[in-house]
C-alpha cells in the first residue's frame, strides 16, 4: 500500500502503483482530486515527454505544483499514463 500525505491529509492511497526515478506514481482514481488545483507549470523530460502540474490545497493552505502527471508520455514512459505524482513535501509511505 502506497500512500501520499500533506498536511495532515490523505492526497492518494493504493495497493497499485508505478516507481518511476525514485517517485511513486498513484493511479488517477486513487488520488482525492478535491485537493488539487490545475496549475500552467510544465516541465520537460527527455525520455518520459512533458509534465503538466497541480498545485495541492489543504486547510487552506497551498503547496504550488507539488504533484504532477504526463498526460501524454513518450513511449518508454507509458506506465504513468493516467497517474499522479508528488513532491516538495508530500510524505509518500510504502
Amino acid at each position: 500500500m502506497a500512500k501520499a500525505v500533506w498536511n495532515g491529509q490523505t492526497l492518494a492511497e493504493s495497493e497499485t502503483f508505478e516507481t518511476v526515478e525514485g517517485n511513486i506514481y498513484f493511479p488517477e482514481e486513487s488520488v482525492k482530486r478535491e485537493f488539487l488545483k490545475p496549475s500552467s507549470t510544465t516541465s520537460s523530460c527527455p525520455w518520459k515527454g512533458q509534465a503538466r502540474y497541480y498545485t495541492i490545497v489543504v486547510d487552506g493552505q497551498d503547496n504550488p505544483d507539488a504533484a504532477w502527471y504526463y498526460p501524454d508520455p513518450k513511449p518508454a514512459a507509458r506506465n504513468v499514463k493516467h497517474h499522479i505524482a508528488f513532491w516538495r513535501g508530500v510524505e509518500i509511505t510504502k
